[in-house]
């Protein structure tokens, strides 16, 4: 998985280096510009609809937050019983998260950092994956979602980039800079391609698609993964 290691190292370098501040306001209540506030929108209602997906009672399973970011989507799967597995490939996002989280929930939660496909994580009854996945190329998730099939008994939640004109538009500019100028691009994907290719890779699950969010500057399409 070289291609998926060197995407990893990138994202880890812009999130700590560049980008931690940013998230954290993002993801309060501060005031944002207009342009932050429609992700932080987008966001919300990304949220909102992956959530949807699950039981609201998760007393008693075992969830994976991977890319849990500053903490949101691990609080409410909290709030609603789950054992919650919170990771992030950023350690001061993860220290935000940690930060964040009530007293009261805290049991629930075991924080860590590092790779969210990692076997040492164990196995789940699910996996929320809100935007962490976004920029991997199709073979890379098909390879992802085929190695985290075995270690889930129930769905994995994520989401990805939509393949429309304008996102292709822009992820073709992005590529026109040397990757060292960059910071990470999201992938656009369709759902049946990267059903193709989880398939060529082992799994014997189907992704659907769920729902797409745009709101300004947010634009992002749950899918679901299940055996």
């Amino acid at each position: 998985m070289a291609d998926y290691a060197a995407t990893r190292a990138r994202v880890e370098d812009y999130f700590d280096r560049t980008a931690t501040r940013t998230w954290e306001r993002l993801t309060s209540d501060a005031p944002v510009s207009g342009i932050r506030q429609t992700v932080r929108e987008g966001r919300d209602r990304m949220r909102a609809i992956m959530l949807g997906q699950l039981p609201e009672d998760l007393a008693g399973k075992r969830v994976l937050d991977a890319g849990c970011g500053a903490g949101q989507m691990t609080a409410e799967l909290a709030m609603r019983g789950a054992d919650v597995v919170a990771i992030d490939i950023s350690p001061e996002l993860v220290k935000i998260a940690e930060r964040r989280l009530s007293d009261n929930l805290a049991p629930r939660v075991t924080f860590t950092s590092g790779d969210m496909l990692s076997e040492s994580l164990g196995a789940f009854d699910y996996v929320m994956a809100m935007d962490s996945m976004i920029y991997y190329e199709a073979d890379d998730l098909g390879r992802a979602l085929a190695g985290l099939c075995p270690r889930v008994e129930g769905s994995v939640v994520f989401t990805v980039a939509p393949r429309t004109t304008l996102l292709m538009a822009m992820w073709g500019v992005g590529k026109l800079f040397p990757r060292s100028d960059r910071s990470p691009t999201m992938v656009p994907h369709k759902p049946r391609h990267l059903a193709r290719k989880t398939s060529l890779h082992g799994a014997s699950g189907s992704i659907s698609e769920v729902e797409r969010v745009s709101r300004g500057f947010y634009i992002s399409t749950c899918l679901e993964y299940a055996r």
